[in-house]
């Protein structure tokens, strides 16, 4: 059992990636589950990495699966070294050998895309949700937040810092993590989890925030400081740590 990480312990901010693996089919998707399950998590967790996220949409898609893999560094040290740490676990080799060694007209996923986020201050480690409903019901939220500039971006981020994330935290919303996107395909972004027993949980805690945020979105210091606001739903692998 992997022991839940208390977020305010963490002193340096956290470095998170997400992983999201692009699926065409059920037997790609198939590979990639067993892969996470039986080698990659658990190599991970070898590796000093305590709680691997995996998650996939409520609302699914026709033409094509997404599994999202969060994976939390205490260090970017940590990322770079993953990799080559991998390659020297032999019980990760033949565990995942399926996915890989997969031939090349038998690719267990079309593309994977990579974002890498760092944690915000006000929240400079991860948090394992407090849930009592099994995994199958949750619904984790994540949101990215795109600003027409850099300057922008980093208002929002001073917004979450100053008073978001402690409304967040005072109405339980179970937040996973905040990060700023240092790499990724959309920048600038911000990107945060937050996680609920179910959707009408979701949406109790969101009608109660509109009264706090009401408060201070309307102050001259914080116009225009979002883009673009994408929300996914997704809900947790049965093998996820989160």
């Amino acid at each position: 059992m992997v022991a839940n990480f208390n977020a305010s312990a963490a002193k340096v901010p956290y470095y998170y990636q997400i992983k999201i693996y692009h699926l065409k089919t059920p037997a790609q998707e198939a590979v990639v589950d067993a892969y996470l399950k039986n080698a990659f998590i658990p190599a991970a967790h070898r590796a000093g990495i305590q709680n691997v996220g995996v998650f996939k949409p409520i609302a699914k898609d026709t033409l094509e699966q997404l599994i999202y893999v969060f994976i939390p560094f205490k260090r970017m040290d940590d990322f770079l070294k993953l990799n080559e740490t991998l390659t020297k676990d032999a019980q990760y080799l033949q565990a995942g050998s399926a996915y890989l060694n997969a031939a090349y007209n038998e690719a267990p996923y079309t593309r994977i895309e990579s974002t890498l986020l760092k944690a915000f201050s006000a929240m400079p480690g991860y948090a394992v949700p407090n849930l009592s409903l099994p995994k199958s019901e949750r619904v984790y939220e994540l949101r990215s937040y795109e600003a027409a500039t850099e300057n922008l971006s980093a208002n929002k981020i001073g917004m979450f810092n100053d008073y978001e994330v402690a409304i967040f935290t005072k109405l339980d919303f179970n937040a996973v993590f905040y990060g700023q996107v240092i790499s990724g395909s959309k920048m600038p972004n911000l990107m945060y989890m937050t996680s609920f027993n179910n959707k009408a949980d979701r949406d109790k805690h969101w009608a109660a925030f509109g009264d706090d945020y009401k408060k201070i979105s309307g102050l001259p210091q914080y116009q225009h400081n979002v883009s673009k606001n994408v929300t996914l739903f997704l809900y947790p692998a049965d093998y996820s740590d989160l």
